[in-house]
């Protein structure tokens, strides 16, 4: 006889295979316990960081390790409590530190301790080893030289999917999926990849939503991706790489980066202009340039 194929117990009786149902994090979700400690690198350094929700504000990137108090000032002094972080002391002998405080990147504090210092130092010094070991490319060298860079790129471009406007936490092209791997790590493919369909950038009238009152101003920058087949506007709005939007059970690591786009509140971020990819200055504005850098005047035509 032909053994069979079905698998079984040591009593005979077949073994029951479950499906796998995928872990979602619904951005309404009353509790915040799945998205405490969620660990990422620092864009600007190299270095690991814990992003934390705050209470009606956007999360704050929090040093791994915890450090005693003597060690840290009283402005600076951050505690988590049910998953979510607070600007202030808990009364305990530790607290944890803001990574923007000790980041090697960027402008250190007025005020600090020589314990911050020396931090500062230590994450410095790995941040060069990851550059050196190709590990780590900074963000103000990726990319375009910086001559060319767009000076009208938005940090956070407001993008439409399925007909509803939403503010992106982070460029498009920056966008990454937010699926956890097998290693147990965030997905580090971006959504916008070499082969996807990007969408289209267009001026919109800056409409409000819910019944509220428009802006009296002018037109607003849209990243629109009404263009793209249903499908893939649903991988976009579920922030998912095509290889993880093909595998369903694959759980989510981290909240997605949208926001209900709200201009009323959003007006900060109403860019009235189009990214300037492609375009060329004009010859006259070179001339203005070239006169400023040299500190010379221009002679206006007499009439």
């Amino acid at each position: 006889m032909r053994p069979s194929s079905t698998r079984r117990h040591w009593d005979g009786s077949p073994v029951q295979a479950h499906q796998r149902r995928p872990l979602r994090v619904e951005p309404d979700s009353p509790t915040r316990l799945l998205r405490c400690a969620q660990r990422d690198r620092c864009r600007e350094c190299g270095n690991p960081v814990e992003w934390y929700h705050r209470v009606r504000d956007r999360p704050v990137r929090l040093h791994p390790q915890e450090l005693p108090v003597a060690e840290v000032p009283d402005d600076h002094r951050w505690h988590v409590s049910s998953g979510l972080a607070h600007s202030a002391g808990d009364g305990t002998a530790w607290c944890r530190l803001a990574h923007a405080v000790v980041c090697p990147a960027r402008d250190a504090p007025s005020v600090i301790t020589a314990a911050l210092t020396g931090l500062r130092r230590v994450l410095a010094v790995n941040t060069r080893r990851l550059t050196d070991a190709g590990a780590f490319i900074p963000t103000a060298v990726s990319g375009r030289p910086a001559e060319q860079q767009d000076a009208c790129r938005p940090a956070r471009p407001i993008v439409q999917i399925l007909y509803i406007r939403y503010l992106a936490a982070r460029p498009v092209d920056e966008i990454e999926c937010v699926a956890q791997t097998r290693h147990r790590d965030r997905c580090t493919h971006r959504m916008l990849g070499p082969n996807g369909s990007p969408g289209v950038r267009t001026l919109v009238p800056a409409t409000a939503t819910r019944g509220q009152l428009a802006l009296p101003s002018e037109m607003m920058a849209l990243y629109d991706l009404s263009s793209l087949p249903y499908a893939e506007q649903l991988r976009w709005r579920t922030q998912r790489c095509p290889q993880h939007a093909a595998v369903p059970t694959a759980a989510d690591l981290a909240l997605t980066d949208w926001e209900p786009f709200d201009p009323l509140i959003h007006h900060a971020y109403v860019n009235p202009r189009l990214p300037n990819h492609g375009r060329r200055p004009r010859p006259d504005c070179d001339a203005r340039k070239a006169a400023g850098r040299s500190g010379g005047t221009t002679l206006s035509r007499s009439s």
